[in-house]
């Protein structure tokens, strides 16, 4: 684009505008740059060891830097908190928005009409912490009726039939209980993620499984499902570790039944939403 010359009538290039949308850390002020982290180093509790920090706050980036909080965790381990400001700018506006959910987000009177009429049955549903995950919080908040944020779980949903199988499964546990159940899709939750072994034990629970079906087309095609979620997943992909669908921290219940009944349904089943309703359908929940 170019613009006349005030008494040249000479054409000379506008400057591009200045789309950016620089942001930076906030701490004390807007923009002072301020951030604050944790770590444990493994070395005693000390003026030495928060030496060692601050040298390891410099590499980072945080320039100056200081230790706000350090906590002996035993005798040859220290817990710090460092908080100083580093110089590094973000163009928000150059981040990408991330994609919108591929399916509609349905209420539970929509899953269980949706079920209803494509399966003349109900869906199947095995979940499991597997390993020595113990810690049944992230399964039971998307099985049990109580749910969570609001919404019941996937036993309230009068056309899923949930078998919980609680905390510390083996995969063969899971496998045979599945096969068993003739599951259509199998929720595992993980939780404890020391040492990548959340990786570790979904790799060998999808391993399993693909072994178990080896005809199977794809999840819901041949085999069960398999749906995985928890804290820690949103450095891999799904055909990293061989599941159909990851789901991060704060996942709520509909949207995990919104997602089987996206994945398990046929294509050209009538959207809940326009179809008619029965006297029965009305008052199913």
């Amino acid at each position: 684009m170019t613009v006349e010359s005030p008494g040249t009538g000479t054409q000379t290039p506008t400057e591009p505008a200045d789309t950016r949308q620089v942001i930076r850390p906030y701490g004390d002020t807007t923009g002072d740059g301020m951030v604050q982290m944790s770590f444990t180093l493994p070395v005693p509790a000390g003026k030495r060891a928060d030496a060692a920090a601050l040298q390891l706050a410099g590499k980072m980036g945080l320039d100056p830097a200081s230790v706000v909080h350090a906590k002996p965790m035993g005798p040859d381990f220290t817990f710090f908190i460092v908080y100083g400001k580093v110089g590094h700018l973000i163009d928000y506006a150059s981040i990408p928005v991330p994609a919108e959910r591929a399916y509609p987000l349905l209420t539970s009177q929509e899953v269980n009409q949706a079920i209803r009429r494509a399966l003349n049955r109900k869906l199947v549903v095995v979940g499991a912490c597997i390993g020595t995950d113990a810690h049944t919080v992230g399964i039971d908040a998307i099985l049990n009726v109580k749910g969570f944020a609001g919404e019941k779980g996937l036993e309230y949903y009068r056309e899923i039939q949930v078998v919980n199988m609680g905390a510390q499964v083996t995969v063969a546990e899971l496998v045979e209980r599945a096969k068993a159940e003739d599951a259509d899709a199998v929720l595992v939750s993980q939780v404890v993620t020391q040492r990548n072994a959340h990786l570790h034990n979904t790799k060998q629970m999808a391993a399993a499984f693909h072994a178990e079906y080896p005809t199977a087309v794809a999840g819901g095609i041949g085999r069960p499902l398999l749906v995985v979620g928890g804290p820690r997943f949103d450095t891999v992909s799904e055909a990293d570790l061989g599941v159909d669908r990851i789901f991060g921290k704060g996942t709520t219940p509909a949207e995990v039944a919104s997602y089987l009944v996206h994945a398990l349904l046929p294509a050209d089943t009538p959207h809940p939403a326009d179809a008619p309703r029965s006297d029965e359908e009305d008052d199913d929940q």
